[in-house]
């Protein structure tokens, strides 16, 4: 049985002024077509929110990013904007919301954990999406997008959980693009120092742009300590540094 989803209103920010549109963006196609005979009359499934709310979400990323960083060009927010649509970045949000609990599926989607099938989890946050531009316009789905997709803090490679600027989660391929933009060599890495027993080494890595952009960084992983280094590199040669 799906969980009240007065709770998932709490955890998206938003009360709905007809419940029904939002039970409609958790109903998976699977209980539709199961209930096709119910007395109330066949229940409609969440696929055209999905699509709706597919195109609203690429809309308020890319304005996101457009404010955010105006002195980016079309291939690093292009970059951005894919990560931040891709469908490993959604479902770690629908993950957090839980949207599983809320789904309304059908018995053999139940039965099969159709509740932690990413697919599933991904399009029904887009069709969550379309169900608050249609029932709340776009400025309350535009502080959701806010807030849950392009504020999220995700780990550069999942080893740590160290947080980082939000819209980038990797700082090799960032320093890479602008190091071509600048028309100046790609960068280079070379491990500087390993210290620690075998089973719990930290790595220092050097990045290194031409001859004036350098850094070093420590992580647990030499991917790792690499991220961080081009990091410092990164935000360096844009003018601007953030602490790790």
């Amino acid at each position: 049985m799906p969980a009240d989803s007065a709770f998932l209103e709490t955890k998206i920010g938003h009360r709905f002024s007809d419940a029904e549109v939002l039970r409609r963006a958790l109903i998976h196609s699977s209980h539709a077509h199961e209930a096709r005979g119910a007395p109330d009359g066949p229940l409609r499934d969440n696929e055209q929110l999905e699509f709706l709310g597919d195109s609203i979400l690429g809309f308020l990323v890319s304005e996101a990013l457009v404010r955010r960083f105006p002195d980016y060009r079309e291939g690093e927010l292009s970059r951005l904007k894919a990560h931040l649509a891709s469908a490993a970045h959604l479902h770690g949000v629908a993950r957090r919301l839980e949207i599983g609990k809320y789904l309304e599926l059908g018995r053999s989607e139940e039965m099969s954990g159709g509740r932690l099938k990413k697919t599933l989890l991904v399009d029904a946050l887009e069709a969550v999406i379309a169900a608050m531009y249609l029932d709340g316009g776009m400025e309350p789905v535009r502080q959701f997008v806010a807030t849950h997709i392009v504020d999220a803090s995700h780990p550069a490679d999942g080893a740590d959980g160290m947080d980082i600027q939000p819209a980038i989660t990797n700082f090799k391929s960032a320093l890479q693009e602008l190091a071509q933009s600048r028309k100046l060599p790609q960068p280079r890495y070379s491990i500087v120092k390993e210290r620690g027993p075998e089973h719990a080494k930290t790595f220092t890595v050097e990045a290194r742009v031409g001859k004036d952009w350098v850094a070093q960084a420590e992580g647990r992983t030499k991917k790792m300590a690499a991220q961080r280094a081009a990091r410092h590199v990164y935000e360096r040669m844009r003018g601007s540094t953030v602490e790790l």
